[in-house]
Parts: structure tokens; C-alpha cells; sequence
């Protein structure tokens, strides 16, 4: 990892940077039916839906997901093309029986219960490490860091971090986003972490002025000097 270090050393700035997510986490999260529950099934089944797909054209699906099949029991015995009809507006049919062998064995082998171990929910069908990760912050509040091509690239942009599309599986990109986890209020601090990351932090022109952490971050301080430099050329 080539690490070129933000304003201040990792050490200084985590608890800043945990108060400032915090606190901008509770009043401007993005609202979503599944972040409105701690129920793990309906976790894992958004994050299920979510894979390669954008959230608004998840919730409908979402809903009558739940709505149909309430419980993981319900769902492990679904008629394939019950469930085909309701994903088919979701594309990615390779899903679709995925979803229903990964309800099935929660049913036989963890009695209907969602795992809160990540290698027993990574040996789910269809549960990868981002899943693993949602499940455990999202339904059980564990401190997990949660690892997306969103939190990596806002992670990369804070330490100056030359990161790629890869970088999500790099151990050390992972225990460092795993120190930056509030250990009181994980859940929190990671949606917030999320939401910064995909709304604030974008790919092609990031909303420095709008970012709670821009004071901390390296990319922000370079974009800074920049500016000053061209101002005192005259430019």
C-alpha cells in the first residue's frame, strides 16, 4: 500500500473523524426499508438484492420480497418461479437460485437463524465478503469494516492511498478501515461511512465543501495547495 499519510497521523485523527461521521450520520442518512431494521434475514436479503444494483431499483423488489416471504422459512420454500417474477425487474438471474439455497441453509443447518459468525455467513450461497461485512455491522452492530469500491476509494482519498478496484480484498486497506470503526455506535458510523463515500466523496468530482471530514483528508489538503499555487501564479 503505498501510504502517503494525511494532514495528521492516522493515530490523531480517528477519534475526529469517528465524532465527525457520527454526528453528520444522524441527520443526513440516506433512507432505505432495510436500514430501518436490525432483523439479520432482511439484512441479508437486501444485501442480496443490492449486488450490481442500484438501491432505488431495489426497494420495490425489497418490499414485495418481504411482504411475500416474511420469515427465511417462508422464503426457503418458494416456488422458483414465484420468485423469478419478483426479481426479474432486477436482471441477474444467476440470483435467483442463490437466494433461495441461501435460505434453505439457514433453515437446515443454523435453524432459520442468521449466523453472526462471518465463516458461517461467507459459506451461505451468495454471501460474499461485503455481505459477510453488512450483516455483521447492520443486523448485529458489530464493529466490521465494511468494504465497498465507495469506502475504498473515500479511505484512499483520506490517507493518500493509491488504491485500485482490487484494493477491497488488500488486507491492509482492510485493517485500517478496521481501526477507523466507532467500536460504541459501528452501525452508525458505517452507514455514515457508506453515505459520505457514494454521495459526498465521488468518483469524478468529489463535494469537498460538503464533506465532514475534508479537514483531515490528504486529498483535500493537495486540492488546497494546488489552488493556492495556481492563485499565486495568477491563474
Amino acid at each position: 500500500m503505498n501510504f502517503k499519510g494525511a494532514p495528521d497521523p492516522p493515530e490523531t485523527i480517528v477519534p475526529y473523524l469517528r465524532e465527525a461521521l457520527l454526528k453528520w450520520g444522524r441527520e443526513n442518512l440516506r433512507d432505505f426499508p432495510w436500514r430501518r431494521t436490525r432483523d439479520p434475514y432482511r439484512v441479508l436479503l437486501s444485501e442480496m438484492l443490492l449486488q450490481r444494483t442500484r438501491a432505488a431499483q431495489a426497494v420495490p423488489v425489497y418490499e414485495e420480497l418481504i411482504r411475500r416471504y416474511p420469515s427465511v422459512f417462508e422464503l426457503s420454500r418458494a416456488e422458483p418461479d414465484g420468485l423469478e417474477r419478483i426479481l426479474a425487474p432486477l436482471g441477474l438471474r444467476w440470483r435467483i437460485p442463490l437466494i433461495r439455497e441461501m435460505a434453505g441453509q439457514v433453515v437446515e443447518r443454523h435453524g432459520g437463524r442468521i449466523p453472526a459468525d462471518r465463516k458461517q455467513l461467507l459459506s451461505l450461497p451468495g454471501v460474499g465478503d461485503y455481505a459477510a461485512s453488512a450483516v455483521l455491522s447492520f443486523a448485529f452492530n458489530f464493529p466490521e469494516p465494511v468494504l465497498d469500491a465507495n469506502t475504498v476509494r473515500l479511505t484512499g482519498r483520506l490517507f493518500g492511498i493509491e488504491v485500485t478496484e482490487s484494493s477491497r480484498r488488500s488486507r491492509g486497506l482492510r485493517e485500517l478501515v478496521a481501526g477507523l470503526v466507532d467500536r460504541e455506535h459501528p452501525r452508525l458510523f458505517n452507514y455514515a461511512f457508506l453515505d459520505v463515500a457514494s454521495t459526498i466523496c465521488r468518483p469524478g468530482k468529489p463535494v469537498c465543501g460538503a464533506c465532514p471530514v475534508a479537514e483531515i483528508c490528504y486529498h483535500y489538503a493537495e486540492a488546497k495547495k494546488r489552488d493556492s499555487g495556481r492563485e499565486a501564479a495568477g491563474d
